[in-house]
Parts: C-alpha cells; structure tokens; sequence
C-alpha cells in the first residue's frame, strides 16, 4: 500500500538562533533568524526544480512560527501565495521535556544517566518532564501518512522528518535516530524511496 502513497516532498524548517548554538529547541516556538530565512527561500527554488506544477501540489505545515516562516518564505519565492496553506498539529517537534532550551553539553553536565539512557537508545528514550521518544512522535504522526491523498509539501522538523523515513520507507530506527535532517535542502519521499534534493 505505501509504494500506492502520492510522493512526498519535506522541508526543515530553517536555521533558528537556537539551531546555530545547538540548543534542543522542541516545541519551543524559536523564529528563524537570517540565514534560516535564505535557506527557506531556496528550498523552494530547489522544489521548483523538482515539479512542473508546483501550484498543484497540498501544502502542509507544522503549527510552529519556524514552519511556518519556512513555508511562507519558500511559498513566497516561487510565486504562490505565501498563507495559502494548511497547519496540522500533528507535525509539531516532539518536545524534550526539561531539556528544552539546554545544548547536549549541557544535558550531559546536569543529567549524565539521562544523556547515557538517550545514547544507549535514541528512538525510545523520552527526556524527563514530559519529553517524547521518536517512538511517541511515529505514533503520532504516522496518521499524517495515511492522510495523504495526492503530492504534498510538508513543512516541519528534523525529528518528525526522522519518523517518516521509519514508517514511509523502512529505514533502521537507530539509523534514523542518527541521520543529518538538512535545512535548505528537499526530502523528497517517493514510495519507499528517499533523496535529497
């Protein structure tokens, strides 16, 4: 049934002040900053690139100011309207509990048996105070998949980017846990098949 799925094209969000200093921002609403706003521009000259019609395409974003900086910023850059586009909850980062706001310093320093637990185990362990597991965070947004009716721009987040190459295309959760999810650059999912663009 997934290879049926309409091919998905995911955005990151751009580069926050938060990203540059390395700090978990989860579902903190961090703004991009400068460079964040060049690299939302120019992923949506690199989609340009991949579709004839981009007009055509569903467009989805994550509730969060960076999404939806992102989405407006890249809409805007190639000639759509920059608001004509949906929010869906569920694309929201899974949120670090009380590391939010920390670097991985930082968590180490303060919490070294949490940071040891999440090393030993990415994709199932949840931060303190409330904090998802990538686990939690597939669980969540697996439905978006089963949502998807026809070609769509998705706008969200590294960790959600991570749940989808899990349940779209098969890829090792430890892996995933660990891959680069880049700014600037299209995720282009197409069945069980992923590339950068």
């Amino acid at each position: 049934m997934s290879s049926l799925r309409p091919t998905i094209y995911f955005l990151r969000h751009g580069e926050t002040d938060w990203n540059l200093e390395g700090r978990l921002q989860g579902q903190k609403d961090i703004p991009l900053n400068d460079f964040g706003r060049v690299q939302a521009e120019e992923a949506g000259r690199r989609l340009q690139a991949l579709t004839a019609h981009p007009e055509d395409l569903d467009y989805v974003s994550s509730p969060m100011l960076r999404t939806r900086e992102t989405m407006e910023l890249m809409r805007g850059a190639i000639g759509l309207h920059p608001t004509a586009y949906r929010l869906d909850d569920r694309l929201v980062e899974l949120t670090f509990g009380e590391w939010e706001g920390m670097t991985w310093k930082e968590v180490r320093a303060a919490a070294p048996q949490g940071a040891h637990l999440r090393e030993r185990d990415k994709w199932g362990f949840a931060p303190p105070g409330g904090g998802e597991s990538y686990a939690m965070l597939a669980e969540r947004i697996g439905p978006v998949l089963e949502d998807i009716t026809r070609e769509t721009v998705i706008v969200a987040h590294g960790g959600v980017a991570r749940a989808f190459l899990v349940l779209a295309c098969g890829v090792n959760k430890r892996d995933a846990a660990n891959l680069d999810i880049w700014q600037g650059k299209v995720l282009v999912i197409e069945g069980r098949k992923h590339y950068w663009a």
